[in-house]
Formats: C-alpha cells, structure tokens, sequence
C-alpha cells in the first residue's frame, strides 16, 4: 500500500510529464491541466491504497482514459468528429531521436549556442509532434518520453503491442520526414 507521502511524490514527480503528454494529445493547454488535474484526483481516490509500484501504469491508464472521456464529450458537443488520418511516409529514419539522445547526453558541457540550438530543435520537434495523429502522438509519448515498454504503453492506451508498434513507427516516420531539413552536429 503507498502511504500518503509516496502517493504525493508520484503525483508530483509525474504532473509536468502528464501535462506535456496532454497538451500535446487535446491541444487545449486548459483542458489538458483539467484532464491531468481529473486523472489525479481519480488516481488518489480510487487507487490510493495499491502498492506505490502499481502508481505509474494506473495513472497512465487513468490518464489516458480521462483524456478519451474529454475527446466523447468535445465530439458530443460538436456533433463531429476529428479525422486524423495516418501519415505512413516511407523509410524508417530514426537518426532523429539518435541524434536527440547524443544531444541530451552531452548536455552538461555544452555551451550557450549548443544549448540555444538544442532548445530550437526541441521545440521543432515539439511542434511536430502537435501535428501527429492523437493515437501515435500518445504512443510515441508514452514509449519515448515515458519510457514505457510496448507492454506497458498497451496496456496505458488499452490496445495491442502490435497497435503500439505501428503508431510509433507511424509517428517515427513522420517525425523523421518533417524534420529531414534539419542539420544535427554532435
């Protein structure tokens, strides 16, 4: 059972992760800190009382969950839905997320420029990402940003490993595609 303290760490560890993560997901900067705020309050009452290791993977159903729940009700209000079609370019580059490792990596002595530059491109990639279909954006999230494994990003997104797999080659693909024009130096 998580005692009170760890249930707060958890929640405060993971809030800023959980908003980036639903920002991106509704595009709605308000309604994802109202989703993340839900996910949170729904986590602390009904699954307080599991052990602290169970928290990660019941929030991160909780929250994806939630954030459905807000896109049923804007459908509902609007009476239509989204279509966000499936950008499958070809050729798999992922020398993108290579090179945005080195870069993080390296972090430490980097100088003023490298990190105005890192700053840059993290935010293309941010933006980039917006552009994502909601299905892949979630699953590249939840597996590069998160870390979780395939396993566990199914079990978050409630779909198959295999599901999992295609949006983030999907999305890795379409990354990699829309910021081909971009120069990487180590």
């Amino acid at each position: 059972m998580a005692s009170d303290k760890e249930l707060s760490d958890f929640l405060k560890n993971i809030e800023k992760r959980a908003f980036k993560r639903t920002a991106f997901t509704v595009r709605d900067h308000d309604a994802a800190l109202d989703i993340v705020q839900d996910a949170m309050i729904k986590l602390s009452q009904r699954y307080g009382d599991r052990p602290a290791a169970e928290l990660p993977l019941l929030f991160h159903r909780i929250l994806s969950n939630t954030t459905m729940d807000w896109f049923r009700r804007q459908k509902a209000r609007r009476s239509l839905m989204i279509n966000f079609g499936d950008i499958a370019p070809e050729g798999t580059d992922q020398e993108l997320l290579d090179t945005l490792e080195v870069l993080t990596d390296s972090r430490s002595t980097e100088s003023a420029a490298e990190a105005t530059s890192r700053a840059q491109i993290l935010l293309m990639i941010e933006k980039k990402l917006e552009a994502l279909p909601t299905r892949q954006r979630e699953a590249f999230v939840l597996r590069y940003w998160e870390d979780l494994d395939v396993a566990e990003t199914a079990l978050s997104m409630g779909c198959t490993e295999g599901s999992v797999k295609t949006h983030c080659s999907r999305a890795v693909r379409a990354l990699a595609k829309s910021l081909a024009h971009l120069k990487f130096s180590n």
